[in-house]
């Protein structure tokens, strides 16, 4: 099953195991336990501290195995078979489960050991979808740290029987002791906040203690991370205050026009922001959400956990998220038929029928991928034509399991009380409304600025967005704007860096010419701000 290429790779990682490793797998006599059995067959030959037992006899699900430490209570399980972006996630537990260090602050480890209580994780996820390998991993990670912690992270698309008696429509969802703990995209430090209760508070007063910021980047994707990066360089105390520390490029499936990059997804990209943050002196504040900006001479951001933040100049890099239809039944059936993903969720749609709601590129492109997995695609455009590129169209058209209607408002998605099963819409050349029975919804119209907490205090557009000139100063003096989240136009990452490298510039100019009394002061900035830079 794997390539010479990936097999050599592989073999190359598990040189790294200084434990013993044991293989339980469960399998039947179906295909894909078949399938299961040769890759487990393959990485059996690959260390000669793994060892394989097969099992047919006990009740694991089928196709399913463990990944063991001899003698200990340490192991990770897998049902299905881990490969398309979950092969990371296996060979990272065969190496953590072998004994490789795990990257975790000490901590955040201790944390984890300390958790008093048994737990047992059931992860549903999709091969196709981005954003379950952290999750998966997380958990796997928390398991081998603390025992009592159980983790089986279960493919979807090969137990559609379970995901559909648990009404599962949306990846990953995660199962705590048999009740729905969480589902989207989740680190470490999320998961063992929600375990651990006293986290927050303790959190709440850390960040009250911290000392004034030069610069407080409030954002953690790539016009927050590179505003990081710049400030950082100038030799200044900066902060980085994020909701989830990459913000929308995490959902972002493939990046092929970030210049220099040929090719990368968004959760790669997005480890490579942090890292670069992260080599010079940044105070990374992550999983944290602003609430409210006090403008002053210290500008104050206040969080959701009840924190006061205080700075000299702050550089707001919110973004933007998937903007919603806003029609009955959409907040009612999230996550149980309607989505914001197809790559994570289509695959929980196969053979059914579904709806895209935009005729935009990433509407169409949407319509284009599902219709390869589900029975039926509809597309749903408002406008009197599709928006897409031609090209896309195109490829749209020659599909013959799609349907397209163009003038179409959406009016309501409907459901049983539990998911859905079908939308209206209004013909808007004829006024009759229209029922199109389904079973899943994907809303692919566009962003919308995360601004809410900011209203009444920077100057917004009638979109929402934060209004900058040509350096990034918003209406406030010493508050700054960068990324998707301002009115710049055209909402790409290698805009949304360079915005927030100039903004950064900005924040420091700012510094320097408000912060010092006397060209003594300045001249001595001005020069350790160069030293820094060579």
């Amino acid at each position: 099953m794997l390539d010479a290429n990936l097999k050599a790779q592989l073999k190359t990682y598990l040189e790294k195991v200084v434990q013993p490793i044991e293989i339980v797998a469960s399998l039947d006599d179906s295909d894909k336990s078949r399938e299961l059995q040769a890759l487990l067959q393959e990485i059996l030959l690959l260390s000669d501290r793994i060892t394989l037992v097969e099992r047919t006899d006990d009740e694991e699900r089928k196709p399913s195995f463990s990944i063991n430490r001899p003698g200990t209570d340490i192991g990770v399980r897998f049902a299905g078979i881990p490969l398309g972006h979950e092969f990371t996630s296996l060979v990272l537990a065969l190496l953590q489960v072998g004994g490789h260090p795990i990257k975790l602050d000490d901590a955040v480890i201790e944390q984890i050991r300390n958790l008093d209580g048994d737990y047992t994780f059931e992860t549903y996820i999709s091969l196709s979808c981005q954003s379950c390998p952290e999750v998966v991993q997380a958990l796997n990670v928390m398991s081998i740290i603390n025992p009592r912690i159980r983790t089986v992270a279960i493919d979807g698309a090969l137990f559609q029987t379970e995901v559909e008696s648990r009404q599962i429509m949306a990846v990953p969802t995660m199962y705590l002791n048999g009740e729905v703990f969480g589902q989207g995209r989740s680190g470490v430090e999320e998961i063992l906040a929600k375990l651990d209760s006293g986290a927050g508070a303790r959190q709440a007063e850390q960040l009250n203690n911290k000392e004034v910021f030069d610069v407080l980047i409030v954002g953690g994707g790539p016009a927050g991370a590179a505003a990081a990066v710049y400030a950082a360089r100038k030799g200044i105390r900066t902060g980085v205050l994020a909701e989830r520390f990459g913000g929308q490029v995490l959902d972002t499936l493939s990046i092929e026009n970030f210049v220099s990059v040929k090719e990368t997804d968004g959760p790669h990209f997005a480890v490579a922001l942090e890292q670069h943050v992260k080599s010079y002196e940044v105070d990374i504040m992550n999983l944290q959400r602003a609430e409210s900006m006090v403008p002053g001479k210290l500008i104050e951001i206040k969080t959701a956990s009840g924190a006061i933040l205080k700075s000299k100049t702050v550089i707001l890099a919110t973004g933007a998220r998937w903007r919603e239809i806003n029609v009955p039944g959409e907040q009612q059936y999230r996550n149980h038929g309607v989505a914001y993903c197809p790559h994570c969720d289509g695959p929980l749609f196969k053979g059914k029928r579904v709806a895209v709601i935009g005729g935009g590129n990433s509407g169409v492109e949407a319509a284009i991928d599902l219709a390869g997995i589900v029975g039926h695609v509809t597309l749903i455009e408002f406008g009197a034509e599709l928006r897409a590129d031609a090209v896309l169209q195109r490829k749209l058209r020659s599909l013959n399991n799609v349907t397209i209607h163009v003038s179409a408002q959406t009016t309501e998605i409907h459901g049983d009380g539990k998911k859905v099963n079908g939308l209206s819409y209004t013909d808007r050349v004829s006024g009759a409304t229209k029922l199109v029975e389904l079973e899943g919804v994907f809303v692919q119209i566009g962003l919308v600025p995360n601004t809410e907490w900011l209203k009444g205090t920077v100057a917004l557009s009638r979109h929402g967005e934060i209004e900058i000139d040509a350096k990034g100063q918003t209406s406030i003096p010493g508050v700054f704007a960068a990324g998707d989240v301002t009115t710049v136009p055209f909402k790409q990452i290698v805009i949304a860096v360079g915005e927030g490298a100039k903004a950064s510039l900005s924040a420091f100019d700012h510094l320097i010419r408000n912060s010092f009394d006397d060209e003594e002061a300045i001249a001595e900035v001005a020069v350790e701000a160069v030293a820094v830079a060579a």
